[in-house]
């Protein structure tokens, strides 16, 4: 038995676990706690933890944030294995991957703004998937444009031809997975090469990760990736969805929320092999509380 953030987990064969942050801001608390579960459980199990930096969120993601992540990461003593993966490297096995599923028929050009998108569910009745109002379609069929494009997924057209998908959590247990909730999906944005969904798939694949650690504000999304992974071709990875640090307020510690960076701990004089086994222990700080597992 292996016993990470309290959870005992049964005996498994890890090939590798990742901690895949995006330098468009400086890591908090619960970066941390992310990163220490990932790195525990590939070490309870003989496994390798690897760094993603996902650098491909055009202008925001900036070199310093890139230095403050691996500082950040050698001053918790979170050692990785290997070198530092970089998604801004892997452009063209993202454009690639959006070529297969163009000649599977699978996606579209979408010249939606977000503002045409907001006044089409106005006028139509609006489904609501985990983010939110679903994309009503509109560019769906249409084949021309005035400016900049992303493309979609037709998600029906992708669920049919993967038929009924599957996948295991090591904590919630089997699940089925039902893409279709989140509509048409972004799979190559305007502004920026792969969406989140696309290059996260792939890096997975690529780097051989065989168990996803990742925060439970994730868990739905599970299905939009086994659902890439099948029509891919691609390994089907374990997922643990570990539960999420709460502020005083009971919001999950985000950027946009400014929690608290490790760099200002850092800066302070902090012992951070110390506080990760604070947090280990299940010793959080004043204010700090847990999701159930």
């Amino acid at each position: 038995m292996g016993k990470i953030a309290g959870i005992d987990f049964a005996p498994q064969q890890v090939a590798a676990t990742r901690f895949a942050p995006s330098p468009n801001g400086r890591l908090h608390l619960g970066h941390a706690f992310s990163a220490m579960c990932a790195h525990d459980f590939a070490r309870a199990f003989g496994g390798k933890f690897l760094l993603r930096i996902e650098d491909i969120d055009g202008t925001r993601s900036r070199p310093e944030h890139v230095a403050a992540i691996i500082a950040d990461m050698e001053w918790l003593g979170l050692e990785h294995d290997g070198a530092v993966v970089f998604q801004s490297h892997r452009i063209a096995s993202y454009a690639g991957a959006l070529e297969r599923l163009k000649a599977m028929g699978l996606v579209y050009r979408c010249w939606c703004t977000r503002s045409e998108i907001a006044a089409a569910l106005k006028h139509k009745p609006v489904r609501h998937g985990p983010d939110g109002p679903v994309y009503p379609g509109t560019c769906r069929g249409r084949r021309d444009g005035q400016g900049d494009f992303c493309w979609r997924l037709d998600m029906e057209a992708a669920v049919g031809r993967a038929g009924p998908l599957h996948w295991t959590d090591l904590v919630a247990g089997p699940q089925q997975a039902d893409p279709v909730q989140f509509g048409d999906v972004v799979l190559w944005r305007k502004d920026a090469p792969a969406s989140y969904h696309l290059a996260a798939t792939l890096d997975d694949a690529a780097d051989g990760i065989s168990h996803v650690v990742r925060g439970v504000d994730l868990f739905a999304y599970t299905a939009i990736h086994r659902l890439l992974q099948t029509l891919l071709d691609l390994p089907e990875p374990v997922y643990w969805h570990h539960p999420l640090l709460l502020d005083a307020k009971g919001d999950k510690l985000a950027k946009s929320r400014l929690s608290q960076p490790l760099g200002e701990l850092r800066g302070q004089g902090a012992d951070g092999p110390a506080f990760v086994a604070a947090l280990r222990a299940g010793k959080l700080p004043l204010g700090i509380s847990i999701t159930s597992p």
